[in-house]
């Protein structure tokens, strides 16, 4: 009996031959996104998480087969299944949180760098791609860090996979600085995010003191009696575009109490840091280059898919802390004979080229095209908290700083407020987040979408308006 012939391997992406075989397969993606958006006809699937589950279900059926369907049965039941019980950004009524509808332009670099594959852990990986990021991530910094003087410390940036991780370095080398013996106390704002306190506690450094922010930002009168208090090598954390409300804390006098009782400062600029890209809203940033560390996120206000952090550092020496040696990534005769060490660029080893999308979109739009979409998105923001402020059923908390409003239907209770958002989930008609401040529950709408119009914000408005009525 003849033996069965062996079937030729799947095709692969890279390579010369590479987007010959991609090009059908993309096809496929392409028609399953839209015909799965078109079917969910909406910012998220109706019917809550059991129905999206038993969809999600019956589309994968089984997990591992024995024989597979082939690459484009898959390709388009799955992704058509994603698409359709996604929560959608690029839907103008998906605005619950720091979540960016990304740009076609990125998401097609995103798609270049998945096919070549670089592992930015060493330069034999990834040669064009550790060169790209050596040059936009000291741009990057450069925007965060502008020369003040001639011999300035020159500045540097690693990628990362968002705020927290930055934020995690920010204390990594803060307590790498003062050494063993000496831990290092952060000092937070109660606005701060979440992951300075899983960062102190995964470093082995005590607990953040937090300090109150009556006013929703940081209070310098009780910063300064903190600091007073406090001893040893101190870390103040900054918040620049807080999760909630984006606010911004007062930086410059932060930074010169700071000064004042010898502590350092981190600004985690995660959500306001695209601000320096906008001539009109940069202002609102005054006193960032004085942090000796600042947390940077482009999938935020940045437009980028997922994930686009960035750890800018005032003094790119500081960065000799994280300097790690494994013979078959970085050994020591091969730094000497001048290929570039990529170990010491970041807390993981194997990583992705996550700055090919950043260098396209600041290449394709350049400043003036990135800060033109921080602006629209932030004039959306004005403007549904006017329509806000004019609709007599509806309650603003106040003006908002970046894109960031809060609301909620007047009189209305915490459960009640609750109730509306969960019900307007359900149904798949709105996606809105829930923050508490003032003592209350209030409906969170995060504008990050320029293509929204204003008929989009009346839709929202009077849905919230309906929800009252159920």
């Amino acid at each position: 009996m003849c033996a069965a012939p062996t079937p030729d391997p799947p095709p692969l992406a890279g390579g010369a031959s590479g987007p010959a075989a991609l090009r059908p397969l993309l096809d496929t993606v392409l028609t399953a996104l839209h015909d799965g958006a078109t079917a969910r006809c909406g910012p998220l699937p109706a019917g809550g998480p059991d129905a999206v589950a038993a969809r999600v279900r019956q589309a994968l059926g089984e997990a591992i087969p024995a024989t597979g369907t082939g690459a484009r049965a898959a390709l388009h039941t799955l992704v058509h299944a994603l698409a359709a019980g996604a929560a959608d950004p690029a839907h103008p009524l998906c605005a619950a949180h720091l979540h960016t509808p990304p740009l076609a332009l990125a998401t097609a670099a995103d798609l270049a760098a998945s096919a070549l594959n670089p592992s930015m852990d060493s330069w034999d990986q990834a040669p064009a791609a550790s060169a790209l990021e050596a040059l936009v991530t000291q741009a990057l910094a450069a925007e965060v860090y502008p020369a003040a003087y001639p011999d300035a410390p020159v500045p540097d940036a690693l990628v990362t996979t968002g705020g927290t991780e930055a934020n995690q370095l920010a204390l990594l080398l803060a307590r790498e600085r003062h050494g063993p013996g000496h831990p290092v106390q952060t000092v937070v704002g109660a606005n701060a995010h979440h992951s300075f306190h899983r960062a102190a506690w995964l470093l082995g450094l005590p607990e953040p003191v937090t300090v109150p922010t009556p006013n929703g930002t940081l209070d310098p009168v009780a910063l300064d009696e903190a600091l007073t208090d406090l001893h040893g090598p101190l870390l103040v954390a900054a918040t620049a575009g807080t999760t909630d409300t984006g606010r911004i804390d007062p930086l410059p006098e932060i930074a010169d109490l700071c000064t004042a009782h010898g502590a350092e400062l981190h600004v985690d600029a995660a959500y306001g840091g695209a601000l320096l890209f906008s001539d009109t809203h940069r202002p609102l940033l005054a006193g960032l280059d004085r942090a000796r560390t600042v947390t940077l996120d482009l999938h935020k206000l940045g437009w980028q898919p997922v994930a686009a952090g960035l750890l800018a550092v005032k003094d790119a020496a500081d960065l000799a802390a994280l300097g790690h040696t494994a013979d078959y990534l970085n050994a020591d005769d091969d730094t000497d004979a001048g290929l570039p060490d990529l170990l010491g660029r970041s807390l993981r080893t194997t990583r992705r080229p996550d700055i090919l999308k950043t260098a396209v979109t600041l290449r394709a739009l350049g400043r003036t095209g990135l800060g033109a979409l921080v602006d629209t998105c932030a004039d959306l923001a004005q403007q549904l908290a006017d329509l806000i402020d004019k609709a007599p059923g509806l309650e603003l908390y106040e003006r908002p700083t970046l894109t960031t409003v809060l609301f909620r239907p007047t009189d209305a209770d915490d459960a009640t407020v609750a109730a509306i958002r969960r019900s307007l989930l359900t149904e798949g008609r709105a996606v809105l987040g829930r923050a508490h401040e003032d003592g209350r529950l209030w409906l969170k709408a995060t504008l990050l979408n320029p293509h929204a119009t204003s008929g989009d914000l009346d839709t929202l408005i009077s849905l919230v308006e309906g929800g009252t009525d159920r």
